[in-house]
């Protein structure tokens, strides 16, 4: 009877922990409905957001994209009108992408690389290339598409910017990391980011390594107009993102120095965030709001 009792348990977890979990691609209404497919009613006027979720590792596959409440805050533009165009966004699940070197297990401290193939984030960009592509056949002027994306898939979206920014409007990076808690584990508000990231080479060199390639392809664009939030108290680049202001065109965004925006509190719900890494995700961030449609509309002229 205990066993049956404790199997019901874990069933009963297992349904509303995953209640509200995203595992299809497809345009997001303003309740994060999903609609999967890809059908563009007027293109010429549309604007479309593709938003790319985090990863709950930087190589391998995951059980799902993302939790819905992840998205209300760019579900929130949905419908909005910029000179008289309409924001629709794509949410685009690709987790269950795994890099060619996953196999190998290379997170480990004997691993000095180069990673040899694609990486998960590599083919993260060419999902992405190839639904702008779609998106530009349907009619879509190419400057009327921005990727977005939160964690790992902002990460991506510096990759993709970087090297083909002509072949959309612009991007918009939220909470960029890709490697790890690196600012919380190695201590960066203590002994500073140089030190921090010399203690993350000293233990994983080969990925320490790996990161810091994808930094100096990222560096290398002339010209980067996109828009890139992030947080002091974010454990993950919380204090190793100052890269990202070598780039010209790059405006970095300090969300906060708290967890507060513009005196409001924030809150996913009613449960108050604690994370700084998940702020981007919080009701007080609808405060960027403008500030984000002001961009596109820039990017639209």
């Amino acid at each position: 009877m205990k066993k049956i009792l404790l199997i019901l348990a874990l069933l009963l977890f297992s349904s509303t922990a995953f209640a509200g979990a995203i595992k299809k691609s497809g345009f997001v209404d303003k309740e994060v409905k999903v609609n999967k497919n890809l059908q563009v009613t007027d293109p010429g006027n549309k604007i479309i957001i593709i938003y790319n979720h985090g990863q709950d590792n930087i190589d391998w596959t995951q059980s799902s994209c993302f939790r819905k409440n992840t998205v209300d805050n760019m579900a929130s533009l949905v419908d909005e009108k910029i000179n008289d165009k309409t924001i629709m966004l794509y949410a685009l699940c690709t987790h269950k992408f795994e890099g060619d070197e996953a196999p190998n297990n290379w997170w480990r401290s004997d691993w000095r690389g180069p990673y040899k193939g694609k990486m998960k984030l590599d083919k993260r960009v060419d999902a992405n290339l190839d639904l702008i592509k779609k998106l530009v056949d349907m009619g879509v002027p190419s400057k009327q598409i921005f990727v977005t994306g939160h964690s790992c898939g902002g990460w991506m979206t510096l990759m993709l910017t970087s090297k083909h920014i002509d072949k959309i409007g612009g991007g918009i990076a939220l909470n960029f990391a890709c490697y790890g808690k690196l600012s919380k584990k190695y201590k960066a508000a203590e002994v500073g980011a140089d030190e921090a990231l010399r203690k993350f080479a000293k233990k994983l060199p080969g990925v320490a390594k790996q990161r810091e390639i994808q930094i100096n392809e990222i560096q290398q664009s002339k010209n980067l107009p996109i828009l890139a939030f992030t947080h002091p108290q974010d454990p993950y680049d919380g204090l190793l993102s100052d890269w990202v202001e070598k780039i010209p065109g790059v405006k970095r965004i300090i969300i906060s120095e708290g967890f507060e925006i513009d005196g409001m509190e924030c809150k996913k719900g009613k449960k108050k965030v604690k994370n700084a890494h998940l702020i981007d995700e919080a009701d007080c961030f609808q405060y960027y709001n403008p500030v984000i449609k002001e961009y596109i509309a820039s990017r639209i002229k």
